[in-house]
């Protein structure tokens, strides 16, 4: 599985993969968790997060997709800022150096993996590796709280913006993540990531990422 950065300036390249991309959202979010209030008639999950800003990295096997994620500048309207704002006690983080991740999947038949990588270890990974790419110091990601273990065992450092409130019967927190070559590092190694896996088709050069690889010890 090969993680695509598609952002404004790629985005015609991948123009039918997207399509699929919001038509798998809303199967996963809208038909599987029963999210309904994103429910559409044109079947797909596209709602005023998904903006010209809004960066989506989606692992593909050839034009299927395994995972995908959603990437949106804090500067502009977040799920934190917009629709969820009591979870953070200071207010909502709005800076050009952190990004809020939202949208974190994995394919019905692909979740629980246990040949190689998980498909789940490899687009978090890829997340780090995107932040690290691009000069990002933090992500915030609003998350239900049993996610919280899980992202520390990766070698996450992930810090409560406020106290977990119940959402929809659910307990939800915000965090803050920092992105730094450690947390890249330790997702990798405990994870079985071999190491950099973004393809940054039509996108400058100059904004590939100077990352070593991995080479995880035997």
């Amino acid at each position: 599985m090969d993680v695509h950065v598609i952002r404004r300036d790629n985005r015609h390249l991948y123009s039918d993969i997207l399509d699929d991309y919001f038509r798998l959202r809303h199967q996963i979010y809208v038909v599987e968790r029963k999210w309904s209030v994103l429910d559409r008639p044109d079947k797909r999950d596209i709602d005023q997060f998904d903006t010209d800003e809004t960066v989506y990295l989606l692992g593909l096997e050839g034009h299927s997709i395994i995972a995908g994620m959603r990437l949106v500048p804090t500067t502009a309207p977040t799920l934190l800022s917009e629709l969820f704002p009591k979870l953070s006690l200071d207010g909502p983080v709005r800076r050009p150096d952190v990004y809020e991740l939202s949208r974190i999947f994995v394919v019905r038949n692909r979740r629980g993996e246990h040949a190689g990588p998980r498909a789940e270890a490899v687009i978090q990974a890829a997340a780090m590796e995107y932040g690290l790419s691009v000069g990002l110091s933090a992500f915030t990601i609003v998350l239900e709280s049993w996610w919280l273990p899980r992202l520390l065992d990766q070698g996450w450092v992930a810090r409560p913006l406020g106290l977990p409130i119940d959402i929809d019967q659910m307990s939800t927190v915000a965090v803050m993540v920092d992105v730094n070559e450690r947390a890249w590092t330790e997702i990798c190694l405990r994870r079985s990531v071999p190491g950099a896996m973004l393809v940054w088709q039509g996108l400058p050069a100059i904004e590939r990422p100077a990352i070593r690889v991995l080479v995880p010890a035997a």
